[in-house]
């Protein structure tokens, strides 16, 4: 393997590389044989890497088949209902048609008081070591029991004539009569370059859009986080309810948790869990890692310390990696590409081998990676996990090669001041030289 490590090295060690940290582990999925390594043992941040370790944890404890209940639950003369969540990110204003339609057909026509159970032990509605700009924004949106629409608001920019500020416009039009835009954007010439940046203030509904794009060019579809999930829930759900012949007169939280013994009134299933990590994994959905994750934790068990636990029971070092979250999006995470590697190893023969490996992206095919390694031997070859964040880049995951044994591999790039296709690029060049791998 003199030649591989000679072609790694000669890639990090350029000179724009030179105030870069790079760690890498390359082994055999099959022996465990290390084919190269660099600082494998050591800390990085892993962005959304963390994902790998997190939906491990997640799918060995609760199985593929595992749904997140949602369920209305009705007083002795049905006046006052609660709907109680279990943080189900999949749920949307879809599922609160199918609630309100169950208690229609349950002759419920009039409801004196609506109450939402969103208690939630030991857990913070935003993790507090996440940056600012991220909290904010529809990808940072906070975590909650009583999940609605990823708990984000989507809207889209539009280019307008040259000069003029680009028009935004909801994807819900109700948001339109709520929120005040402050509008600092432009519509641009296209020898201009474009960059979109949108935030809120925490406190009050208002919207802050800067940046530009071209004219004539397509809309840009973004969002921004809810910053009061819970009453954003019930406030729709009122208005759906209503929609459906069911007169609601107040409505109300607890943060409480009481068990009901009664059988729900209504209740919605989520898809099973095998089909919710595929939108964590191979979409690198955040708000979707950190609800699974909390599935672990109640009802008053701190989750974090589960996935350590379960990660511990499969094999996995607790001294290789230490989280803050479950998503990646901490800077406080710690992660060595030793950590990932065994966990991709671990779960290659566990009874969930083929599960954990779906849900990642298929290089030139799916997810964040259906624009990578196009028209090359890795097409197709590679299911694997990205992850970047400012000066962070990251993939990793398992490389089958034609001629060779199949690969478990982590690249995990910090402290990069490099425009972040730099970096990407001499990570996609470390795998091309992995498919050039030919038994001797």
């Amino acid at each position: 393997m003199a030649n591989l490590s000679t072609e790694i090295n000669a890639i990090i060690s350029r000179p724009e590389f030179a105030r870069s940290r790079w760690g890498i582990l390359v082994s055999s999925l099959n022996t465990s044989d290390t084919l190269y390594r660099r600082d494998a043992e050591k800390y990085f941040i892993p962005a959304s890497n963390v994902k790998l370790l997190t939906t491990a944890a997640v799918l060995q404890r609760l199985t593929p088949t595992y749904r997140i209940r949602t369920a209305v639950y009705g007083s002795s003369d049905r006046t006052q209902i609660t709907v109680s969540g279990r943080s189900d990110p999949s749920f949307s204003d879809t599922q609160l048609q199918q609630l309100a339609q169950q208690l229609q057909q349950q002759g419920i026509q009039q409801v004196s008081q609506l109450i939402g159970d969103d208690f939630a032990p030991q857990e913070e509605t935003v993790n507090p070591t996440w940056d600012w700009e991220d909290v904010q924004a529809g990808y940072g949106a906070p975590i909650n029991r009583l999940i609605l629409n990823q708990n984000a608001i989507s809207f889209r920019l539009v280019p307008q004539a040259l000069g003029e500020p680009l028009r935004v416009e909801w994807e819900d039009p109700q948001d339109n009569e709520t929120w005040q835009i402050e509008n600092q954007s432009a519509t641009v010439a296209t020898t201009e370059r474009e960059f979109i940046q949108v935030g809120r203030d925490l406190s009050q509904p208002i919207l802050r859009v800067r940046g530009q794009l071209h004219v004539g060019s397509d809309s840009e579809t973004t969002s921004i986080a809810v910053t009061d999930p819970a009453n954003r829930f019930l406030s729709r759900f009122q208005q759906i309810l209503q929609a459906s012949g069911i007169t609601v007169q107040q409505t109300s939280l607890t943060a409480q948790f009481t068990p009901l013994s009664n059988p729900p009134l209504a209740f919605v299933d989520s898809p099973p869990l095998s089909e919710l990590l595929v939108e964590t994994n191979r979409w690198s959905n955040n708000i979707y890692a950190e609800a699974l994750v909390r599935q672990l934790g109640e009802p008053d068990r701190n989750a974090l310390s589960q996935v350590e636990a379960v990660l511990t029971q499969l094999g996995v070092d607790p001294n290789s990696y230490q989280l803050a979250d479950a998503s990646g999006l901490s800077r406080q995470n710690l992660a060595s590409p030793e950590a990932i590697v065994r966990s991709l190893q671990l779960m290659a023969r566990s009874p969930y081998a083929q599960v954990y490996r779906n849900s990642l992206a298929v290089a030139a095919e799916n997810g964040t990676l259906r624009n990578r390694f196009r028209q090359t031997p890795v097409a197709g070859n590679l299911q694997g996990k990205t992850g970047s964040l400012g000066g962070v880049m990251a993939l990793s995951g398992y490389l089958e090669i034609p001629d060779f044994e199949p690969l478990a591999f982590s690249i995990l790039s910090n402290h990069s001041i490099l425009p972040q296709a730099n970096t990407r690029q001499a990570i996609d060049e470390i795998v091309l030289v992995l498919s050039r791998l030919r038994r001797c």
